[in-house]
């Protein structure tokens, strides 16, 4: 018997609201897709193998969650097309992140046959690396998540 899934969107944590938007690997699989040029439904569903009934809920929630918009294909006009927004643009961070991550942890010498390039030279892309305001590299133990003083104005006006 499945239990309930927590609800995740009213948690105090950046990751926790994330996962609950892009959290199942569908989601993110889409996402990459749409970053590939991958827009109709279908074609969608061809290059994923995904049962329509989880791939129309998917979309419903990336739209509903600001990631997709859908605008009339101009190819053809009774035709939708999913676009990524400014915020599901966003996303390519994370991507990028999950791929170099996979390209490291996942894959035996040699057995990678697509490496990530920038497209105006198509060399290979550096390592991700976070950095502090100051400029130095943030390594793994770093950094930590401290509590906030609430003011009561929202961020926008204390910027």
């Amino acid at each position: 018997m499945k239990g309930k899934r927590t609800n995740l969107d009213r948690a105090n944590c950046g990751i926790a609201r994330t996962l609950e938007i892009v959290g199942d690997w569908w989601s993110l699989l889409i996402i990459r897709n749409a970053f590939h040029g991958v827009g109709r439904f279908g074609e969608f569903q061809k290059s994923l193998g995904l049962a329509k009934n989880i791939l129309s809920a998917r979309l419903k929630k990336l739209i509903e969650n600001g990631i997709f918009r859908i605008e009339q294909d101009d190819e053809a006009p009774s035709v939708n097309r999913y676009v990524l927004t400014d915020k599901g643009e966003k996303l390519y961070v994370v991507l990028i992140a999950l791929w170099q991550w996979g390209e490291e942890n996942c894959f035996k010498p040699g057995e990678l046959k697509h490496v990530m390039v920038d497209d105006r030279n198509r060399k290979p892309l550096n390592r991700l690396q976070i950095k502090s305001k100051d400029g130095r590299v943030v390594g793994p133990r770093d950094f930590r998540t401290i509590r906030v003083k609430s003011t009561g104005k929202k961020a926008a006006d204390r910027a």
